[in-house]
């Protein structure tokens, strides 16, 4: 046995902690960029705590999922306001979009010349300008992951930054952030953040330090996710779901992922959909597809025992079996109005070309077994 493990250097969980983040700026700098997603307004009480603390701010606002010309303007606008710290507040798209503006700052103003895939995928060789994560969604866990996941619009794909400098030096996780987000945002990203912890659990780099993660972030999603679909004020559901989500990030980190997230990366780059959503709608199909493939070529595999644990961990029934897992996710995704793939314009005529470019995606490296062309394609036609 042997496996890495590597996180943000301080992680501050629990409700009001957002007030910690401005004294931990203040001893890395006095000039910050404050990158915040649509909401700009969300972070007018950081920014008034750091000014507080004698911190010059500005704020950059990324709309949308980050692209690759968005964090040149996002580097651009860090040197111009000489910042020597890189505060990301927001959801996954703000956080990714800092953690890329803080990591090139140090290391160059040219995204391309370190984005897998479709850049040149060199080696990021300085660490990060410090910077200080604070997510204000429960879902995507990027305050503690090693990358930044970039839209390219020209190769009509995202991809990403990857490297432990990357890391941030702080990630505050405060869930009274996210009482004010709504139902079909909440069942997106908290969705992602269970398939997140689901494909960690079964990826072929599981180790028991993930698996600890996960079988304390399953449970969690499991009896709190409709809960705070159903009720946004309800302050244990949303603590839970933050929780959750933080532990699928320190999950995925350290262990990968699956075809939920190979196909959601292309996916993401071709349409204008969500990521949380496209990961919602394939992860019913997905599993599905895991596990008859498994029976098929691998039965000996762990993977089969790790679904049905999954599945027991996720119904609460300690009888239950994998073959159940599926239909408890579905059931789950209609309870959240989770809408199909179709509703994001994807079609027949689409699946090809998601399917190669699926096949060749970093996360589908972590799935539980290599699935074939046709079993790629089941998954899709599925969930359309």
């Amino acid at each position: 046995m042997s496996f890495e493990f590597a996180t943000a250097a301080r992680i501050i969980f629990g409700a009001g902690s957002l007030r910690e983040v401005a004294p931990a700026a203040r001893l890395w700098g006095t000039r910050a960029l404050v990158v915040t997603g649509r909401g700009v307004d969300r972070a007018a009480g950081l920014i008034g705590q750091l000014e507080l603390a004698e911190m010059v701010c500005t704020a950059f606002r990324v709309e949308g999922e980050p692209t690759v010309a968005a964090v040149r303007d996002g580097v651009r606008q860090a040197h111009q306001g000489r910042a020597d710290v890189v505060i990301g507040m927001g959801g996954g798209s703000a956080i990714d979009a800092a953690k890329a503006i803080a990591a090139l700052l140090r290391n160059g103003a040219e995204p391309l010349d370190y984005l897998e895939v479709v850049g040149r995928g060199l080696p990021l060789t300085h660490p990060s300008a410090p910077f200080i994560a604070v997510p204000t969604t429960a879902g995507t866990g990027s305050e503690v992951t090693r990358n930044a996941v970039l839209a390219s619009p020209e190769h009509s794909v995202k991809a990403s930054l990857r490297s432990p400098h990357m890391l941030a030096r702080l990630a505050v996780v405060d869930p009274e952030l996210t009482l004010p987000l709504p139902p079909a945002v909440t069942a997106s990203t908290g969705l992602d953040a269970l398939t997140q912890l689901l494909e960690a659990w079964v990826s072929v780099r599981a180790n028991p330090v993930v698996d600890g993660f996960c079988a304390e972030g399953l449970p969690r999603a499991a009896r709190s996710l409709r809960h705070a679909f159903r009720d946004g004020s309800d302050i244990e559901a949303r603590t839970d779901m933050s929780l959750a989500a933080l532990l699928s990030g320190l999950a995925l980190a350290n262990a990968g992922l699956g075809a939920v997230h190979g196909f959601a990366a292309p996916l993401g780059g071709m349409f204008d959909a969500p990521h949380g959503a496209i990961c919602a709608a394939l992860l019913p199909q997905a599993v599905r597809v895991n596990i008859t493939a498994l029976r098929a070529r691998m039965p000996e595999s762990d993977a089969l025992r790790r679904y049905a644990e999954a599945a027991r961990m996720l119904t609460g029934d300690p009888h239950s079996a994998a073959d159940e897992l599926t239909p408890w996710l579905a059931d789950l995704c209609r309870d959240l109005q989770i809408p199909r793939l179709r509703t994001w314009g994807i079609r027949d005529e689409h699946i090809a070309d998601a399917v190669d470019k699926a096949s060749h995606s970093s996360s589908m490296k972590g799935n539980p077994i290599v699935l074939t062309g046709e079993e790629l394609r089941v998954i899709l036609t599925d969930s359309l």
